[in-house]
């Protein structure tokens, strides 16, 4: 009898022990909370102009940029023709390095939470008003916004503008393009 006391007296005390509730889960499953995460992206045309051959923009305010998400700047570098008659844009990740007759340059960027700062950056002996209209002028940017827990994904190639903006979840008419 007092075995069996024993033995109901530990199941009881099994029973009874909790512990810290865990996070909160998507559909239960992978502690996910729910939200929604995605990435941002808008464009802009700018020309780059002497004496200091760079912009900066601010984030529209009608993106949250967050410290911790990763800021990615391409550049619209080439448009090649479409089956369909149409064209396709070539996007490369800043920085991007071009070699010319009178040296080279890069196209170049720094961001923060606040704002994106695009600049045209080479070595002292480079003279940026040799640079042809081409170079300077209308130049179209993407600055994406991908959220850190996006940015992890290990699908992820940032190098690769298709890459991102499939992982980002972003369409053409997501994009916002400032005036």
């Amino acid at each position: 009898m007092k075995k069996i006391i024993l033995l109901l007296a530990i199941t009881a005390a099994f029973i009874s022990c909790t512990g810290p509730s865990g996070p909160p889960g998507l559909n239960g499953i992978n502690g996910l909370d729910g939200q929604n995460i995605v990435a941002q992206s808008y464009e802009i045309q700018r020309n780059f102009t002497a004496p200091d051959y760079g912009f900066r923009i601010d984030h529209p305010t009608d993106i949250e940029v967050l410290e911790t998400d990763m800021i990615l700047v391409y550049i619209l570098w080439d448009e090649v023709p479409a089956t369909d008659g149409g064209t396709i844009d070539i996007w490369r990740l800043l920085p991007q390095t071009v070699y010319s007759d009178f040296g080279e340059f890069a196209y170049n960027y720094e961001s923060t939470f606040i704002d994106v700062d695009i600049f045209l950056d080479g070595p002292a002996s480079t003279d940026f008003n040799l640079l042809a209209p081409a170079d300077i002028d209308n130049q179209i940017f993407r600055i994406v916004i991908l959220p850190v827990d996006l940015a992890n994904d290990p699908t992820l190639d940032i190098t690769d503008y298709n890459s991102v903006i499939n992982v980002g979840k972003i369409s053409e008419s997501d994009i916002i393009v400032i005036e």
